[in-house]
C-alpha cells in the first residue's frame, strides 16, 4: 500500500513516525496532512537506504539540489561529488538531471549512495534514446516514454517530474500568447515537440492513468511539472502557465482518487508583486497539494549571481505558502554548475527556506535565530558557528582578521555588546 493508502485506513507507518520525530511533530499530525493531500513522503519502496523526508504544510520548508551531466561534460565520479557536497551543505532532497554518458548507470549509483529522496525527470532519457534509436526525439513511441518511466521507478527513484499539463490546449495558448522567451522547460520543449509534429494529445496526460499504476505500485510521488513556466520576468502568469495549473488541479484529484502522493511544480521567473499570487493560485486550483518552486528568480539580469536572485524569490515563495524550494545556482543560465556552484546554491536555498519558516511559524525556527543571539551576545564564536547554516564558513571567516580581543575584528575594542555589557554591569554594582 501507498503512504496514502495506508494513512487514509488509519495507519501510521514507519515512515510517517521518522518524518515527525524529525520534525518534532505528532505522527498523526503527518496522517492526517498524507490524508489531506496537503504532505507528500516521497518514499519508493525500491529505495533501500532512505531516510524519509516530509515535504508540505506545517513541515519545514524543504530545499532540493539538481545534479547531473550534459552532453558536453560529466560522469559517476562528478556526480557522486556532486551529491556528496550538497549533501554535506544540508540539502533535504536531490534531482538527477543527467542527459549525458550512462545515465541510467549513474541514477543507480546515485540512488546506492544517497539517504536523501531521489527525483528524475523520465523524459530526458526517453528522448536521448529517441534520438539514438529514431533520429529524432519526436519519433519517440508512447510506450517508450512508459518503459523509461518504469526503469526508473524500479531503481528507486522517490519522485518523478512528469509533464502532464503540457497539452495540445496549451500549446494553442502559447501560440497566441506571444512570449518572449517561449518555452525555456527542456521537458516541456521535448513534449512540444513530439505533440506538434505526430498531430497528438500528450501520451503522459491522454494515458494518465498508466502512470497512477505506476506510481501506485512503487509508492512513487509524481511531481506534476511546470512545462510552461515562464522563463523571464516579461512572459510572468501569463495563459499558458495558468492553462497548464488548470489541468495540473485535475490531475492532482485524479492521482489523489488512486492512491498516488502528488505535488505541483511552479515558476520560474517571477517579479517580486507576483510571487504571493502565484503560490495562492496554485494552493487554491490544486487543493493544498505541496508546492515545488524553482526560485522564483526575480530578475533576469544577475547572470553569475542567480542563487541570490533564486534566495531571494524563494523566501517570499515559502513565506505566502510554498513548501519546496529547487535551489538555482551561480552558474544558472551560464554552465553546467560545479561542486562549488553546488555548495553555494544550497546554502542560499537553505537560507530562504529558514527565512520563510521563520515568518510561517514552523516549530523550532525561532528558536534556532534565538540560540544564535545569545551565543553572539556572549561572543561564542564556536557556538555561533555551529548554530550557523555553513559552520565550515562562519568559522573561516571569523578567523581571517585577528582580533586583539575576545570580540571580531569589525568593532575590536569597541564592540556595541562588550561595551554596553560592561557599562550596564557598572551601573548595577553602583546601585
Amino acid at each position: 500500500m501507498t503512504q496514502l493508502e495506508l494513512a487514509r485506513e488509519g495507519t501510521i507507518s514507519p515512515q510517517m513516525e521518522a518524518v515527525a520525530l524529525k520534525e518534532g511533530l505528532e505522527a498523526e499530525f503527518i496522517r492526517q496532512g498524507i490524508v489531506a493531500g496537503t504532505i507528500v513522503i516521497p518514499a519508493n519502496i525500491k529505495h533501500a537506504n532512505l531516510t524519509p523526508c516530509g515535504i508540505g504544510q506545517g513541515l519545514r520548508t524543504k530545499v532540493n539540489a539538481n545534479i547531473g551531466t550534459s552532453s558536453d561534460f560529466g560522469n559517476i565520479d562528478t556526480e557522486l561529488e556532486k551529491l556528496r557536497v550538497a549533501t554535506d551543505a544540508g540539502t533535504d532532497s536531490v534531482m538527477d538531471l543527467s542527459t549525458g554518458g550512462d545515465i541510467s548507470a549513474i541514477r543507480r549509483a546515485i540512488i546506492a549512495s544517497s539517504s536523501l529522496p531521489i527525483g528524475t525527470v523520465p523524459i530526458y532519457q526517453a528522448g536521448i534514446e529517441a534520438v539514438e534509436r529514431h533520429g529524432a526525439i519526436i519519433k519517440i513511441t508512447p510506450d517508450e516514454m512508459f518503459s523509461v518511466i518504469e526503469e526508473h521507478a524500479r531503481d528507486g527513484v522517490d519522485f518523478l517530474t512528469v509533464h502532464c499539463g503540457v497539452t495540445q490546449s496549451a500549446i494553442a495558448r502559447l501560440k497566441e500568447q506571444g512570449r518572449v522567451a517561449d518555452v525555456v522547460s527542456r521537458g516541456g520543449a521535448f513534449l512540444i515537440g513530439w505533440i506538434l509534429y505526430n498531430e497528438a494529445e500528450n501520451p503522459l496526460f491522454e494515458q494518465y492513468d498508466r502512470l497512477l499504476e505506476i506510481a501506485r505500485d512503487y509508492d512513487l510521488t509524481l511531481s506534476l511539472g511546470d512545462g510552461m513556466r515562464p522563463g523571464c520576468l516579461a512572459d510572468a502568469t501569463d495563459r499558458p502557465q495558468v492553462e497548464e495549473l488548470l489541468v495540473a488541479g485535475e490531475l492532482v484529484d485524479r492521482a489523489r482518487r488512486a492512491g498516488v502522493q502528488v505535488m505541483v511544480e511552479g515558476p520560474g521567473h517571477l517579479p517580486l508583486d507576483h510571487i504571493e499570487a502565484n503560490v495562492k493560485l496554485e494552493k487554491a486550483i490544486c487543493k493544498g497539494a505541496p508546492f515545488y518552486v524553482l526560485g522564483p528568480l526575480v530578475t533576469d539580469t544577475a547572470a553569475g549571481y542567480d542563487h541570490i536572485t533564486g534566495a531571494i524569490g524563494g523566501a517570499i515563495a515559502a513565506a505566502a505558502g510554498a513548501d519546496f524550494l529547487c535551489y538555482v545556482t551561480p552558474a544558472e543560465h551560464l554552465s553546467l554548475p560545479d561542486p562549488e556552484d553546488v555548495r553555494q546554491g544550497v546554502i542560499a536555498t537553505r537560507i530562504a527556506a529558514h527565512a520563510a519558516d521563520i515568518a510561517k511559524g514552523v516549530k523550532g525556527a525561532e528558536d534556532w535565530d534565538k540560540r544564535m543571539s545569545v551565543a553572539r551576545k556572549k561572543l561564542d564564536w564556536e557556538e555561533q558557528a555551529k548554530l550557523s547554516l555553513d559552520p565550515q564558513q562562519s568559522h573561516q571567516v571569523h578567523l581571517r582578521h585577528a582580533s586583539s580581543g575576545t570580540a571580531c575584528s569589525m568593532c575590536g575594542q569597541f564592540c556595541a555588546m562588550a561595551l554596553v555589557e560592561k557599562y550596564l554591569g557598572i551601573s548595577a554594582t553602583r546601585c
